[in-house]
This record gives structure tokens, sequence and C-alpha cells, in this order.
């Protein structure tokens, strides 16, 4: 019966897809946007001319091998000439298909975290079609970008690790790397999933010796996790007996972290090509921007009468930790916000509105968000309440570490944290997945619509321009 729900939705999911495909690729035949660099290096190794590189992209060439190995038969079978084998359109089908693949690597990601919870099989696939319908992500299901394939592979070897096959996990996290570097810290923190493993052990270990009363062991506020874990984590160090055994598990994972420092070695930094345009730097609100991204998109899952009289309860009994934590918010928008030229300059993307109207409106208007930001990263915390506490400070440095380095405001990097950490928050009821998939569907469907039907032109160009996120 599971089979044949999950053949259904598969269908379904691929149906919705096939006829946004069509429409999208039916309006736009050419390269449009980030595709004028993906494309033309594709068609590049198609041809078998793997030596040349075009200097404006950023990403390894993990996209490009794929599409080959994939069209190159494909178009073979089909009797299609070579110069046809890797059109635009043949091209962006890769995108369709590792965006099934999402859906289902999500379906039995969400299957394995909550296999000690008694889930539906629709509350399963509900939750899987709805975190595959993401907005951010299921847009780029139908152009040739390397979010839908970086983010299948990440998600894989996240399933790896979650069955404990650490090598597949580790070959898997390699072939990641290989579509985007910034997958370096997902690939760290499978790694640190597994050494997480063996610190609850001990720590429950530690905590049943001190003789803690029942009532006691429930999961402990933010700030107790903070204490505790710093308090363990020195007793932890100081024994390399213990940081042994932690550590020895995650092994598989240091090949593919090696081949990320030989690859940087190498290239003497992260970023292939660009560079000038792609500077790390130190853009703190880049982390509130994902915690408001990620409240945004589960705000009627995540908020509730109860939640917010939590809230209020809180700030009531803590105003004094509040009042520190909003102004070292407000410090670090202060002086840790950077403005990319490229987000005031592209007015296709949405976020060129988002900043335009939202943020850079006046000098102080940045400042206005950092309540919502705490807020969310207090109901992202309480989401997270189960997970222990080191399960969550390697997550959100993770999470700091994926985002914080970005000089540009761009909301495709918050799509696997996102990702991450829905997939171990709990799995809401049946209605309200079906509330969230709809949302979902409806935003897809207006992103789509303004892409297709409400076209402009700059002056200097003859060139249709569309809106995307």
């Amino acid at each position: 019966m599971a089979a044949l729900c999950v053949a259904t939705a598969a269908t379904a999911y691929l149906g919705l897809s096939a006829a946004i495909f069509s429409a999208m690729s039916g309006s736009q035949p050419g390269p449009y946007m980030d595709e004028i660099f993906h494309v033309p290096q594709a068609q590049k190794y198609c041809n078998g001319s793997f030596l040349e590189w075009d200097p404006k992209i950023t990403t390894p060439p993990g996209l490009y091998a794929f599409s080959l190995g994939l069209l190159s038969p494909l178009g073979w079978m089909l009797g299609l000439p070579p110069s046809e084998r890797c059109s635009p359109t043949l091209l962006r089908l890769t995108s369709l298909l590792f965006s099934l693949g999402n859906f289902y690597t999500l379906y039995l990601l969400t299957c394995r975290l909550n296999s000690d919870t008694k889930l539906s099989t629709p509350q399963q696939l509900l939750q899987a079609l709805s975190l595959a319908l993401l907005p951010v992500l299921y847009f780029f299901s139908f152009l040739y970008y390397t979010d839908a394939g970086s983010t299948f592979l990440a998600l894989l070897a996240y399933l790896m690790c979650a069955h404990g096959r650490h090598g597949a996990a580790a070959l898997v996290s390699l072939l990641a790397l290989c579509f985007r570097q910034t997958n370096v810290v997902w690939v760290a923190f499978y790694a640190g999933i597994v050494v997480c493993q063996e610190l609850d052990r001990a720590w429950e270990e530690q905590r049943s010796k001190k003789d803690v009363s029942p009532s006691d062991r429930r999961a402990p506020s933010l700030w107790q996790s903070w204490l505790q874990l710093l308090r363990f984590g020195l007793q932890w160090l100081r024994s390399p007996e213990a940081m042994w055994r932690a550590l020895a598990p995650a092994w598989p994972y240091a090949l593919p972290l090696g081949a990320f420092l030989a690859f940087v070695v190498a290239n003497d930094g992260i970023v292939l090509g660009d560079r000038a345009s792609h500077q790390a730097c130190l853009h703190f609100p880049q982390f509130f921007y994902f915690l408001v991204f990620t409240l945004a998109f589960s705000s009627h899952l995540l908020l509730s009468p109860t939640r917010l009289r939590d809230s209020a309860l809180a700030l009531r009994r803590h105003p004094a930790a509040a009042l520190a934590l909003g102004a070292l918010g407000c410090l670090l928008v202060w002086r840790f916000t950077y403005v990319h030229p490229y987000l005031l300059a592209d007015n296709r993307h949405y976020t060129f509105y988002l900043w335009r109207r939202a943020l850079g409106w006046h000098a102080l208007a940045r400042f206005l968000p950092v309540p919502a930001y705490l807020f969310a990263g207090w109901v992202l915390s309480e989401a997270l309440r189960a997970k222990s506490p080191f399960w969550r400070a390697g997550f959100a440095v993770c999470v700091t570490a994926a985002t914080v380095p970005q000089r540009l405001l761009e909301l495709r990097y918050f799509i696997l944290p996102y990702l991450v950490l829905r997939l171990n928050a709990p799995v809401p009821s049946v209605p309200h997945l079906l509330v969230e998939a709809a949302l979902h569907l409806a935003v897809n469907l207006a992103t789509v619509h303004l892409f297709l039907h409400r076209t402009f032109q700059w002056p200097d160009s003859a060139d249709l321009q569309r809106f995307m996120w």
C-alpha cells in the first residue's frame, strides 16, 4: 500500500512538474540569467572540449559532467544529431530529474529520521511533497542551474549518513562537492552527526551517574544547553581516549573533506571563477535573514497561540537577556551588513525589491527587523528543542558557515539549511501539511506566472526580461 501511495504521489509530482517545464521552456527556449554561462559550458563538454572553461563560472563542473553522461546516450538512442543532444531544453531536463530525486529522497529521510515515531504514509509523503515544493528550490527545477542537483546529492549523502552507511555517504558527498563547493559545510555536518551520537551517549551516561530525577531530564532551554555543552566539552577535550572514541567512526568523511582542502590549496581559494564578485566576508545578518526565511515559509507550522504566549512570557522573565541580544543584533547589523552590487543592479530578482522596499529604503530600516530576528531565532530553537544541545550547536555552526561568508543576499543559500531544519523538527499533522503544500503550490504558480507573463525590457536591450527568485 505504501509503495502504491509513493508511486501515485511521484506521478502527480512529475505530472505537475512536466506541465510547468513545458510552459517555461516553451516561453523561454534559450538560456536565461545564469544559464548563459551554464548552458554553453555544458555544450562544450558535450562536444568534448573539456579544457575550455568560462572564467565567470564559480562552481565545479559536476553538473556538466552529469549532463554529458545522461544526455549523450539518451540523444544517441533517440537518434538526435550531436549538435542537438545538449540543447537548453534537454539540459534543463537534468534539473527536472534531480527535482524528482529530491522528492523521493526527502520522503526516505522523513521515514528514517522519524523511525521511532508512528507517522502515517500520507504524513510522510505530504512532508516530502511540501519540502520538495519549497518555492526557492522548486523554481530552479525548470532551469539549468546547480541547485536541484546539488541539493539532491547533499540530501542523498544525509540519507546514507542517517542509515549509518558512512562510506557511501562520503562518496556521495564527494560528488556533491563536484556540484557546489559550499556543500563541504554539510559534509562536516554529517561527520558531526556521527560524533554527536557518541557525545550524546557519553553525556547521558554522565547524567545518569549523577542520579538526576526524570523531571529534570526534559530537553533543556537554549541557554542551559549552551552552558551544559561548554562544561561537558571542556571535560571531553581533556580526555584523548574519549575524543578518539567519538571521532573514529567519522573517519570516512576525511575523504571528501581532505579532497576539498586539496582543491582549495591547488585552486588558491574556494571559488573557481569571477572571484572579484564572490569574495568572502563576515556578513552576520545573513544568519538573521535565514531565520526569517525559515519562519516565513513555516509560520503556519511553527507559530501558534501557545508559542506566541510562551515567547511573551520568556520576554517578561528575561528582559535583560532580550535587551542584550537586541543590542548585539543591532551591532551586527550596523557593522556587518554588506550590500552586493548585484543586489542593487539586477531588478529581475525578487531580492532586489526585498532590499529596496524593506531593508534598504532608509539607513535605519535595516534595524527595524531585529526584534523579528530574535523572535524567529527563539521559535526555531524551540522547534529543535528535542534535539541534543550538541546537535543544535553543530547545526548553528554549519548554518553560520554556509551563510555568513556570502556577501550577496541570495535566498538559494538557505535551501539546504532550511531542509535540514525541517527534517529534524517534529513532522506536522496531515491538515497542516496540506495547507503548507497548497501554499507552496500557490507561490510556485504565482512565480511561474510572473516569469511567463510579466515580462519587461531594459532600455539598452531588446531581450525580454523575466522575474525570478
